[in-house]
Formats: structure tokens, C-alpha cells, sequence
């Protein structure tokens, strides 16, 4: 028990300082009441559902601080976040669909503008962390109805690919893998507790519905990016 005393105490702080930082974000004040009762009895008559949330938050609180030790350390490597979903649409429909940038705003819940440079290049603005965050990517990899590689070249650090797999005539599988790397400790909160993989859930959902709603693309750019 007295060798797992510091790793307990590190999930209790990180647990506070979570709950802490994001209770400073949004800005509430929170006044906690110790009441004058026994400890054992508490807990038994408390919901398995309250205790389970409890020892998650308690959990993610020790991997952010844990994150943020790592971080002052310069050993934080960043996160990858890896989805998927299935569209009723035929797979040249989604891959036409995806090749244009300009509309990622359209499904994409924090990105605010892309403006496209050239074939490969792109200009991005976005909310990240409730800040407003700019920089510059390129595509690295494009074959057409297969896949689409960028990564970012000035800004924050991200990179990734979607590809394209044909499940049917008329169904497509889109799969996204991005790799990023949160800045601040706002950004790594979030990214703790998950935050950025359910955008990106959420983003190829709003992406699912915009495309089997219209039934086609809006555009296309069937070109080949080689490096």
C-alpha cells in the first residue's frame, strides 16, 4: 500500500489541478464543503455511476499531470487520433468532396477559414484551445479515390492522412489519422481527456451527413501529388 502512496497522491493532484485549469477556463467559481460525515457510510450510498466518473476524472487528472511533467521535462510527444466512418456515397463522391479545402468549414466545428495557395498549399485558421490560431500546411502524398498526406510547415505541429476505401458501388470507408502536438497546458487538458479525438469524430459525422445529404460533390481535383 505505502509503495502505491505517490502514485495515488499524483492521480488526487492531478485531478485538482484538471478540475482547476478547466474551472479557469470557463471562468466558474466553484465553493467545495467538506461535510462532517463518515467516509464509509458516504460512499456506500453513493451511485456506482457518481464513483466510476470519480475515478475517471481522478484517472485523466493523473495522466495530464503526468503529461505536464513531461512537458517541462521537453519529453511531451505529442498525440495521434485515429477515426473512421462509413458514407453512402461512391468512393470518386467523397474523395472529390475531400479535395475541397475551401469547404472544410462547412463540417469541420474549429476550423474558421482554409484558403487554398496553390495544388499543394494551404493557409488555415482555426479555434484551438479558445484561441485564435493560424499556419500554413502542405500536401505531401495525393492519388486520386485513395489518399490525401499533408503536414503542416510553419504554426502548430500536425500531420496526417485520409484514405479512401471502397466498400460498394454506392459506400466509401474514410479513415483519418492525424498526428498533433498540443501547445500549452490548455491544449494538453484537453487533449487528455480526449477533446480532440471526438472533433475529429465529430468532424467526419458533420462530413458524412453534408455529403449524403447533397448526394454529390461539390467539386473535385483529380491531380497527382508525388515526393
Amino acid at each position: 500500500m505505502q509503495a502505491n502512496l505517490p502514485r495515488i497522491a499524483a492521480y488526487l493532484a492531478g485531478g485538482l489541478l484538471l478540475s482547476s485549469l478547466l474551472r479557469r477556463r470557463s471562468r466558474e467559481v466553484v465553493v467545495y464543503e467538506v461535510p462532517d460525515v463518515d467516509f464509509d457510510d458516504e460512499v456506500r450510498q453513493l451511485p456506482w455511476a457518481t464513483i466510476t466518473m470519480a475515478a475517471a476524472g481522478f484517472v485523466a487528472g493523473g495522466a495530464f499531470l503526468a503529461n505536464e511533467l513531461r512537458a517541462r521535462r521537453g519529453g511531451y510527444g505529442g498525440s495521434t487520433v485515429e477515426e473512421s466512418i462509413d458514407i453512402d456515397v461512391p468512393v470518386s463522391t467523397a474523395y472529390n468532396q475531400w479535395t475541397q479545402f475551401e469547404e472544410f468549414p462547412r463540417f469541420m466545428s474549429s476550423v474558421e477559414q482554409v484558403r487554398q495557395v496553390d495544388d499543394t498549399h494551404l493557409h488555415w485558421r482555426a479555434t484551438v484551445g479558445g484561441k485564435t490560431k493560424e499556419w500554413d500546411s502542405e500536401i505531401t502524398e495525393q492519388i486520386p479515390d485513395q489518399r490525401i498526406a499533408w503536414r503542416s510547415t510553419s504554426g502548430p505541429s500536425n500531420s496526417g492522412v485520409v484514405t479512401f476505401h471502397r466498400l460498394g458501388e454506392n459506400r466509401t470507408r474514410v479513415m483519418l489519422q492525424m498526428d498533433y502536438q498540443p501547445e500549452g497546458a490548455a491544449e494538453r487538458a484537453a487533449d487528455t481527456v480526449g477533446a480532440v479525438k471526438l472533433s475529429a469524430k465529430g468532424n467526419l459525422k458533420r462530413f458524412k451527413n453534408l455529403l449524403e445529404a447533397r448526394g454529390k460533390e461539390s467539386g473535385a481535383w483529380r491531380g497527382t501529388v508525388t515526393h
